[in-house]
């Protein structure tokens, strides 16, 4: 068995839905596609797939496995794209999205190196706090943090964000360090509505969540008027660690109950599954995958 040529195969069948749909994308036969599936399965000793007579839908260790093969096969195209960017001249046009602060302080200075090596390809940059569908607005590349949905786009890790209560050092002499979540009620707070769109902030202890409401004396939508407001001392602030990298490295800011946040959120590289993906693309996508994976976030 072909073990690369399965793991294709297997994330094939799941993308197209069935097995005669996948057979006809890789230009294959169905009973060939069976025997594929079948001999995976096999090897690997577990049921990757349920299949009716309709539909099919992926066991618990398909969902597994299928996330596993996406980043494997991604990693090969990135690999080949590597070297084949190394013997083609890039050219043409890159559109990138990703949210506006960390567009702003991490995807710009990427692109902009990499235009400036590149001198046949320009860019468009489109930095929004919303979810735009990459395939209706044409775009390349994104880079997305939290938990993703949309099985048409391949998916590259890059590290985290946390969720993090700060205050400035000076606030936290004057009122007082929190120790638990339920202390937060007696301080007052900067609430960022991108974060929290409700007056109440998200804590975990141990395996319970815990809701605080909060008092707010500035609510706001724009992440740096947040940032600033917290950074002038007028309460704790909840963000994302990249928000508030720069305030903590300089002293200016400081984390507390840092043993009662919640999970961490994942930060991707992603671009549609395609395999008429461009040079560009796929020279770009290892670029930013490998300097992110250099910068740490929280």
């Amino acid at each position: 068995m072909d073990k690369f040529q399965a793991m294709t195969a297997f994330v094939r069948i799941v993308e197209k839905g069935s097995l005669t749909a996948a057979a006809v994308a890789l230009d294959t036969s169905l009973p060939s596609m069976v025997r594929t599936l079948a001999a995976l399965e096999r090897h690997l000793g577990i049921r990757l797939l349920n299949r009716t007579t309709r539909r099919i839908h992926l066991t618990d260790e398909g969902a597994q496995y299928l996330e596993r093969c996406r980043i494997i096969l991604s990693e090969v195209q990135e690999t080949e794209a590597e070297l084949a960017s190394r013997r083609i001249e890039l050219q043409g046009r890159l559109t990138v999205t990703a949210s506006v602060l960390f567009g702003r302080r991490y995807i710009a200075p990427i692109v902009s190196e990499f235009v400036q090596r590149h001198p046949n390809v320009s860019a468009d940059l489109l930095f929004v706090d919303r979810i735009v569908n990459m395939i209706e607005e044409g775009l390349d590349v994104a880079v997305r943090i939290g938990r993703l949905s949309d099985s048409s786009l391949v998916a590259v890790p890059v590290g985290h964000v946390r969720r993090v209560i700060c205050a400035t050092p000076q606030y936290l002499r004057r009122h007082g360090i929190p120790r638990v979540p339920a202390d937060v009620r007696a301080h007052r707070c900067v609430r960022h509505t991108g974060l929290a769109p409700r007056s109440e902030w998200h804590f975990r202890a141990g395996r319970r969540d815990v809701i605080v409401p909060t008092t707010s004396v500035v609510t706001c939508n724009d992440i740096d008027s947040s940032v600033s407001a917290c950074m002038n001392g007028l309460g704790l602030g909840m963000f994302l660690s990249y928000h508030v990298e720069p305030g903590r490295k300089s002293g200016k800011l400081k984390y507390v109950l840092e043993e009662y946040e919640t999970e961490p959120l994942p930060v991707h590289v992603v671009y549609p599954h395609s395999k008429l993906l461009s040079t560009k693309v796929r020279a770009f996508v290892d670029e930013c995958v490998g300097k992110l994976r250099r910068v740490g976030f929280d």
